[in-house]
């Protein structure tokens, strides 16, 4: 069975501090989740103007770029802002990931192959574009989203919520394990604790996506647990 995949989006709004601390805190568990090994961290701070968003992206991107792998787990974590190729770009990070009423992967890549080709210069090999290549999460929420999410290009589909979230009925394992038969990755999101996370890739899933159980606990141990337990 391949590892699982864990994915760690950010909210430094849970943090209850002044702004710099709520920052700094921040910028620690996303050096903790480099170092865990976790593959892929979301950096979902929406209340941010852009240009904060890319002072933060570039921070991020260093921590995540000095991060030291361990052994179990050679690569480096991939940082994905939040909607913003823009600012992706910009800061040097690796994707984004997409919310439902986002402009949809393909649109998204062009926009990005336009870009990289300009800040590049006019004779940019296709070879060096290659290696800019934008990776695209995209929210879905029904197993239908999750197919649109492929044929237009995605890399992976953040799937929820499967056990909870405000305001919203929660999906469940069989729509999950129904957009577990897509030809892209399905990550579970959603209410997924240690005690249920299994249950989520018994289903099919890839991997887990969490706000709370990666901010709110030593990641480490988390990933640990996780991955010995898959």
């Amino acid at each position: 069975m391949p590892e699982i995949l864990l994915y760690y989006i950010t909210d430094r709004t849970a943090f209850a501090a002044d702004e710099p601390t709520r920052r700094l805190r921040l910028l620690e568990k996303i050096s903790e989740a480099a170092r865990a090994g976790v593959d892929y961290i979301q950096l979902r701070e929406k209340d941010l103007s852009a240009s904060d968003l890319e002072s933060l992206a570039r921070e991020a991107a260093s921590i995540i770029h000095e991060a030291v792998p361990t052994a179990h787990h050679p690569l480096s974590s991939a940082l994905l802002i939040n909607s913003r190729s823009d600012v992706a770009l910009a800061a040097g990070a690796q994707g984004v990931h997409l919310r439902s009423d986002d402009p949809s992967p393909r649109e998204v890549n062009a926009i990005w192959q336009e870009s990289a080709a300009a800040r590049c210069g006019a004779g940019t090999s296709a070879r060096q574009l290659s290696r800019q290549a934008l990776l695209i999460a995209v929210s879905c929420h029904s197993p239908a989203e999750v197919n649109e999410a492929a044929a237009n290009g995605a890399d992976l589909a953040v799937f929820a919520p499967i056990f909870e979230k405000k305001d919203r009925v929660p999906v469940g394992l069989l729509p999950l394990t129904q957009a577990c038969q897509s030809k892209i990755p399905v990550l579970a999101l959603g209410g997924v604790t240690l005690a249920n996370a299994r249950s989520c890739l018994e289903a099919g899933a890839a991997g887990i996506a969490a706000i709370r159980l990666f901010q709110e606990n030593d990641i480490m141990a988390v990933v640990n647990r996780l991955r010995s337990n898959a």
